[in-house]
């Protein structure tokens, strides 16, 4: 059985790791901030991130099968729909989200 000293010392290590886990992507962008390759990064990431789970999540839908992915490409046209007419990720979401699953009930 550890010691109450041991059991400090682990939570004190564990706790160490954790903030300077937390604290290392921000001292790693303090010194790229700015080159060419990270603003690059930063445009096209977010479209290249939602595009692969747009196809991983479509990947799976079944379409010889009542309702034919009818719920999920419904969902995805929502929330593009909704995407490019407020640019907002939440609305987007919470109405794409809503659409697959209300139609997911009723059909």
């Amino acid at each position: 059985m550890p010691s109450a000293g041991q059991i400090l010392l682990t939570l004190l290590v564990i706790s160490a790791v954790t903030y300077a886990l937390r604290l290392a992507p921000f001292v790693a962008l303090r010194r790229v901030r700015g080159s060419a390759v990270v603003d690059h990064l930063a445009r096209t990431m977010p479209l290249g991130v939602m595009a692969i789970l747009v196809v991983y999540t479509l990947s799976t839908v079944d379409l010889t099968t009542a309702p034919h992915g009818l719920p999920e490409l419904a969902g995805v046209g929502v929330t593009a729909a909704l995407h490019l007419w407020r640019r907002n990720a939440m609305l987007s979401i919470l109405g794409g989200t809503g659409t697959y699953m209300a139609l997911l009930a009723v059909l």
